[in-house]
C-alpha cells in the first residue's frame, strides 16, 4: 500500500492524495460507506460502485457474531462473500464492544462481553481481533484499541492510551506472525486515543507511530465531546502525525464537519449517517436537509434536488417520495439513501477538485457559511 500526496491547499492544511491499493485506487480526501454486516443498507456493490465508492468499511464485531468467521473463511473472505472486488477497510470491533455490547470486564488482556444478541459471552483480545479481520480478509485492519467515551475522567482516558498502545503491539506481533489467509496485502492502521486532551493525544502519537505502516486513525472523537474541542483536538494532532501517510478521521460525519477536518488535515471519513438519516427520511441536498416526513411536503411536487448529482433528484419530487414513506414503501428509503450517499461523493469529489485547483480556502469557507443555517448539515 502506497499513499502520494498530489496537492496542497494554501492557508489550509487539506491535501489531496492517492491511496494504492491491490484492489484499487482511492482517490482523498475520501468517504467510505459503512457496511456494517457485510453490506451497505439497501446497496447492491454494483450500486455503490456506480455511485462511486471506492472503499467500504465492514465491522469486526458484528460480523464475528453472524455469520460468524467460519461461513466467510470457507466463502474465501469477505471479498467473495460479499461480491465486493475494490478495497475494504475493517474495524477493530473495539467501539461495538464498548458501546453496544453488555461489558461484563476489561482488563490487560482484552475484553470479556456479552452479545447485544443473544447474551452470549465472548472474549475479543487484540489477537482475536486480528485473526477476525485476517479472517475477514480487509486490505485495512484496525488495530484493537479501547474508546474511552466523550467526557471520560482524565485518569482513565490515560489508563486508556496506555492499554492502547500496548495492544497495538499486540496485534502487529500477531500479524507478522500469521500468513495472510488470501493473497492479497492486509494493512495495519494504529489508531490514536487520548479524548480531548493534548498532553495524552502527544503521548499516543509518540507511542504508536512505530506500528503505523502506511496510515494512520484518530479514534475517541464524535463520542460525545464539545465539537470545538474535537476540532482543536484534530488541529493539534495534524501537527505531530507524518504527512506521508493518510490520517483517517473515524465516525465523523456531518457533512460540514467533514469539510472543517479537510481543513484541518484529514483524509478518510466514515459515517452511518448517509443511509442511517436516509431510512429516516432526512435528505441531504445542494440546498441543505428536507426532512422529507414533514407534512408541508404532502402536495409539494417540486423536484427533491433539481441540482442533484443522481437522476433521482431529477426524477421524484417531494410529494412522491414523502408519499413512499408514508405507505412505507421500500423505494423510498432506496431514493432517500441513494441521494444521500451520492451527495457525499459530490461533496469529496468538489472537495478534490478545490484543492487541486487551489480554491479549497475560499471554497469552503464560502460553502461552510452557506450551510451554517441549515439543521443536520
Amino acid at each position: 500500500m502506497k499513499f502520494s500526496i498530489n496537492s496542497s491547499s494554501k492557508n489550509t492544511a487539506a491535501r489531496s492524495g492517492t491511496l494504492e491499493t491491490e484492489r484499487g485506487l482511492i482517490k482523498t480526501p475520501v468517504f467510505m460507506p459503512v457496511g456494517t454486516i457485510g453490506a451497505v443498507k439497501t446497496f447492491s456493490p454494483h450500486e455503490l460502485e456506480g455511485l462511486g465508492a471506492e472503499i467500504i468499511l465492514g465491522n469486526t464485531y458484528h460480523l464475528y457474531l453472524r455469520p460468524g468467521t467460519t461461513i466467510v473463511n470457507q466463502s474465501g473472505g469477505l471479498h467473495k462473500f460479499s461480491n465486493w472486488s475494490r478495497p475494504m477497510l475493517t474495524d477493530s470491533g473495539g467501539y461495538q464492544v464498548f458501546s453496544l455490547a453488555r461489558l461484563n470486564s476489561i482488563n490487560d488482556d482484552g475484553v470479556k462481553f456479552q452479545s447485544h444478541l443473544d447474551g452470549s459471552y465472548h472474549t475479543i483480545t487484540p489477537e482475536i481481533s486480528m485473526e477476525i479481520q485476517r479472517i475477514l480478509g480487509s486490505d485495512i485492519i484496525m488495530a484493537f484499541d479501547e474508546c474511552p467515551k466523550g467526557g471520560a475522567e482524565t485518569k482513565y482516558i490515560s489508563h486508556a492510551v496506555d492499554r492502547t498502545t500496548k495492544w497495538v503491539k499486540r496485534c502487529k506481533i500477531y500479524l507478522d506472525s500469521n500468513p495472510q489467509l488470501y493473497n492479497h496485502e492486509q494493512t495495519l492502521y494504529p489508531i490514536i486515543q487520548g479524548g480531548v486532551n493534548n498532553k495524552l493525544r502527544k503521548i499516543s502519537i509518540e507511542s504508536i507511530l512505530n506500528y503505523a505502516e502506511c496510515g494512520i486513525a484518530i479514534g475517541g472523537l464524535a463520542v460525545g465531546e464539545e465539537k470545538n474541542a474535537m476540532f482543536d483536538t484534530i488541529e493539534y494532532c495534524e501537527t505531530l502525525l507524518p504527512k506521508t501517510m493518510p490520517r483517517y478521521l473515524m465516525g465523523v460525519g456531518k457533512p460540514t464537519d467533514i469539510v472543517k477536518a479537510v481543513r484541518r488535515g484529514m483524509d478518510m471519513f466514515d459515517c452511518v449517517m448517509p443511509t442511517r438519516n436516509g431510512r429516516n427520511g432526512q435528505i441531504f441536498t445542494s440546498e441543505g436537509t428536507i426532512n422529507i416526513n414533514n407534512e408541508k411536503f404532502k402536495d409539494d411536487y417540486t423536484l427533491i434536488d433539481e441540482k442533484s448529482d443522481h437522476a433521482f433528484g431529477r426524477m421524484f419530487t417531494k410529494s412522491y417520495v414523502r408519499h413512499l414513506f408514508n405507505v412505507k414503501e421500500i423505494l423510498g428509503l432506496r431514493i432517500a439513501s441513494t441521494l444521500n450517499l451520492s451527495y457525499y461523493f459530490w461533496l469529496m469529489r468538489t472537495i478534490r477538485e478545490n484543492i487541486n485547483s487551489g480554491n479549497f480556502d475560499s471554497w469552503s469557507k464560502s460553502w461552510l457559511n452557506k450551510m451554517s443555517n441549515h439543521k443536520g448539515m
